[in-house]
């Protein structure tokens, strides 16, 4: 056949002639199925197919005519000459050679899967697209569930017009790419029947911070189309690179979406309907295909790096068939956005003034921060309206839309997720955007003035008003390393990524009553009574959080293994040093359920808390809870970088007891590296500081409670806050015995309080009398840097 090559004859080396995303299909068809990446089979019709289809109806001519004069700019002139163009190419008509070779094709395929016209996916693969630098995502047309020649040949015709997408012709005229030059060919593939099943797809770095040691996947109900449309809110889940390379199951998040629609087919076409409760309240993959489709995305990862002689990130499609069960791989490309980021140059956005209202919240594109008056447009009708510089605020948006996108300051949306086309395209453009960010049509009005942030974590916020903002930048080659080991303090495990891209050693901090309020939000001990059948208080609500869960426990310990592992894989194979709940009464009483867990106390902040919660009546059980959380990251994980830390320890019997639990739960100190310390915030930890330190491997001092502890200071009384101060001399001779007491017995001493972050001169104060390490809010970990390393210079000048 001189028009149609099938997979087995096609490889990486055919873009030219069967576009870049045939050529992506065939190349894991001959080489990747048989390493366990399974790809339906199919074949092309050619590049060259397209252009004589063109010249036998003579079209060229009449096209160019269109586009010679066109300001792609221009979106009414865009959308005339589009239309003009789709229509002389859809009433072409195939030549008959090029015809017959379309029909036998088809024939042979269908006869491979056992039927006289087997079902098919159709997709356009235009010869520049997939590339490197250049997704060209979702401008053509896509035609599922096709079978019978009739109905096949209409969907080659639409697929050859569909490179004059309005959409189409703007990207490339805004990338220099001649229109000639890009020319069509068509995939015709096996259908997996996903709409019985789950589809989706996947990344092999993190979209957002660009960290490539994850592979992030999201998933629906029914065919992909809906979750590249962005028409619904996608399960996310985040896996692991480099211990999964070591079969460990490392997932870092599991989160999940509200999944309203599913693209099923009914006799004549597709359609969307609403999904069941079930399907909305449940995963839409379990943890043996996640972990499934990870290791394919792994293998295709690294025949495709290994193919381009460099690291090559991937864009991956998959789908599940509903009848044989199978995960199948349905379209793989290279990434274009943050692999193609200066890695040596950090950009920080900042907002300068207080945070105002929040008006609306959702899931963050990029790190960028845009502001500027709103402009709600519901359709393209609407396009003439928006002009340079505005919010635009859409239900949800396509390819089509990327003219005004272009000229947006910013984007949000209703539905989508960050792996929509609509997030695709606003990376690439490098506009911030909120996608999945419900209620934004109604909330939001034209000419109201908003900042649309992304530079705060996974969560973007919309702002009423106009913050002024500044985009900090650092450029990390030749950043000198001082000797003292500056430490993070990360509470927040949606920025651990993002973060770790700063010069650091680890994370001194990671509390783990962060992730308790932020993902778990019920109290533990009203889990563990649930996990009994015991009735609780606000029950309905506490037993919603959990119904994609087996049962409470499951929940907790889940979550606790999401929040705390991405940290901990975020830095990994740095040390992260992991505090156990330190919540107080008050705080705790505040959790949904807790009313019935806690007592009112006079002074909660030292009242009950930390390590006397462990071994108590009132939360030993949640604390077990914890440790098997904690055994699970460092054991089942892989995460064996975690070090586990006790907050605020009053006597070493409260110490021995709690490190007890912890090696009944499988935690042995000194086993696969593991090292627990306790927190030295208390008086009684620096003057028994022997006693204690036989029983940890060393100190993190908490200077906050410590300063309160030393000073008789309640920290939350405005009428004696003025006394608080951690640069008091009594402060320093404490936190001075507390480094000799470590050196002497020879373990380890940092420091986790606010005060370093503070205060220059303590900074230089913990320097001088050489402590390990120093861990610093990340606001003020480049300003310390340099600061430590100027200490260091003097000193070592001085001792010279």
């Amino acid at each position: 056949m001189r028009y149609i090559k099938f997979f087995n004859e096609l490889s990486l080396s055919d873009i030219s002639s069967v576009g870049g995303k045939n050529a992506s299909l065939a190349e894991m068809y001959r080489y990747l199925t048989p390493l366990a990446v399974k790809v339906p089979n199919g074949f092309a019709i050619t590049a060259e197919a397209y252009r004589y289809t063109l010249s036998h109806n003579g079209l060229e001519t009449q096209i160019n005519a269109l586009l010679d004069t066109l300001d792609a700019t221009d979106v009414h002139a865009l959308g005339s000459a589009g239309k003009k163009i789709r229509r002389l190419i859809e009433n072409a008509t195939l030549p008959a050679d090029l015809q017959e070779e379309i029909n036998a094709a088809y024939a042979l395929l269908s006869h491979e899967y056992g039927t006289k016209e087997t079902d098919v996916a159709i997709r356009s693969s235009a010869t520049a697209e997939d590339l490197p630098d250049a997704s060209f995502a979702g401008q053509q047309s896509s035609y599922l569930n096709i079978s019978g020649t009739q109905k096949l040949t209409q969907s080659v015709i639409g697929c050859f017009a569909s490179l004059f997408n309005d959409r189409a012709i703007s990207y490339r005229s805004s990338r220099g790419y001649e229109h000639f030059k890009v020319a069509l060919s068509v995939g015709v593939q096996k259908m997996v029947r996903s709409d019985k099943a789950s589809s989706g797809v996947m990344f092999t770095l993190d979209t957002e911070s660009g960290s490539d040691r994850v592979i992030l996947i999201n998933s629906i109900w029914g065919l992909g189309e809906n979750i590249v449309g962005g028409k619904v809110n996608p399960d996310e889940f985040q896996v692991f690179k480099p211990t999964l390379k070591e079969g460990k199951q490392t997932i870092l998040k599991r989160q999940l979406g509200n999944k309203k629609l599913k693209l099923i087919y009914d006799e004549n076409d597709l359609r969307n309907v609403q999904t069941s409760d079930e399907e909305r309240n449940s995963f839409s993959l379990n943890d043996s295909e996640i972990m499934e489709l990870a290791s394919c995305a792994l293998t295709i990862e690294e025949h495709y790096s290994k193919k381009a002689g460099t690291y090559r990130a991937m864009d991956i499609e998959w789908a599940k068939d509903g009848d044989s069960q199978t995960l199948y791989i349905v379209q793989a490309r290279p990434e274009t956005v943050q692999s193609q980021k200066n890695s040596e140059l950090l950009r920080n956005y900042r907002l300068l003034e207080e945070k105002k209202k929040v008006l609306l919240r959702g899931k963050a594109v990029g790190d960028k921060v845009g502001s500027g008056k709103v402009k709600l447009i519901r359709s393209m009708e609407e396009f003439h309206l928006f002009k340079k510089g505005d919010v635009l605020v859409a239900d949800i948006t396509d390819p089509d839309w990327e003219p005004i996108m272009k000229i947006a300051s910013a984007l949000v949306t209703n539905r989508g997720g960050r792996t929509c086309h609509a997030a695709i395209v606003a990376r690439e453009i490098g506009i911030p955007a909120i996608v999945g960010c419900a209620g934004a049509t109604e909330i939001l009005r034209d000419e109201m003035e908003v900042t649309v942030s992304c530079c705060e974590g996974e969560e973007g916020r919309v702002y009423e008003g106009m913050i002024p903002f500044v985009v900090d930048e650092i450029d990390l080659r030749g950043i000198e390393k001082p000797k003292t080991k500056l430490f993070m303090n990360v509470g927040d495990p949606e920025q651990a990524f993002s973060l770790a891209n700063l010069p650091n050693d680890g994370v001194g901090l990671a509390r783990m009553e962060f992730i308790i309020n932020h993902s778990v939000k019920a109290h533990p001990m009203a889990l563990v009574a649930l996990q009994k059948s015991q009735k609780v208080e606000e029950e309905a609500t506490i037993r919603a959080l959990y119904s994609a869960y087996k049962d409470p426990k499951e929940f907790f310990v889940s979550k606790l293994c999401e929040g705390i592992g991405t940290i901990a894989a975020a830095f990994y194979p740095k040390p992260v040093i992991v505090r156990t709940s330190d919540f107080k009464s008050n705080e705790y009483k505040h959790m949904l359920g807790g009313a019935a867990f806690e007592q009112d106390e006079e002074n909660p902040m030292i009242g009950f808390r930390g390590a006397s919660r462990y071994s108590s009546e009132g939360y030993k059980e949640a604390f077990i809870w914890e440790c098997e959380a904690l055994r699970m990251i460092r054991e089942e994980m892989g995460l064996d970088n975690v070090r586990i830390m006790f907050p605020f320890v009053r006597t070493p019997k409260e110490g021995r007891d709690a490190v007890k639990i912890l090696n009944e739960s499988g935690l042995v100190q000194g086993v696969n590296g593991l090292e627990i310390y306790a927190m030295c915030e208390i008086p009684s930890n620096v003057i028994l500081a022997d006693e204690f330190l036989r029983v940890f491997d060393g100190y993190s001092i908490g200077s906050n409670d410590l300063t309160q502890l030393v000073l008789g200071v309640d920290r939350d009384s405005a009428l004696v806050s003025h006394i608080f101060d951690e640069r008091d001399a009594a402060v320093r001779r404490m936190l001075k015995m507390a480094i000799e007491a470590c050196k002497k017995e020879g373990k380890y001493i940092g420091i986790c309080g606010q005060a370093p972050s503070d205060y220059p001169e303590i900074t230089r104060f913990l320097v001088e009398n050489k402590i390990d390490s120093i861990s610093l809010n990340p606001d003020s970990l480049m300003k310390m840097t340099q600061i430590v390393l100027e200490i260091e210079k003097e000193l070592e000048g001085k001792a010279k």
